[in-house]
């Protein structure tokens, strides 16, 4: 510990930016226009419970997870990545794998 971080009992850096942590809710506000194509992420609701909930066994209840994603701020973003990238398992976007082949079935 330097002497002024003695004095006053906090460290220099102590200030760590919620960006970098990935706190829900403030990239939106801070980089509007990131590059990142997958910072849509950090305000997903999903990174903040259960993956199992989105990943269930086949038969499994998808309930909980489609829940999340109903309020969730970046669903469309997250079934825009699915359905670009053509994910086969698991709830993207509230939606399941069948639920997307049928839209994309649609959109054709």
């Amino acid at each position: 510990m330097t002497a002024s971080q003695y004095r006053s009992g906090v460290p220099d850096n102590w200030f760590v930016d919620p960006v970098q942590l990935g706190v829900p809710g403030v990239r939106r506000q801070a980089m509007p226009e990131d590059d990142n194509p997958l910072s849509w992420q950090t305000d997903a609701l999903c990174s903040q419970t259960d993956p199992e909930a989105f990943f269930p066994e086949k038969g499994g209840s998808t309930r909980d997870a489609k829940r999340v994603c109903t309020s969730c701020d970046v669903r469309g973003e997250c079934l825009e990545y699915a359905l670009q990238n053509d994910e086969r398992f698991g709830i993207w976007g509230g939606l399941s794998e069948r639920e997307r082949r049928k839209l994309k079935r649609q959109a054709s």
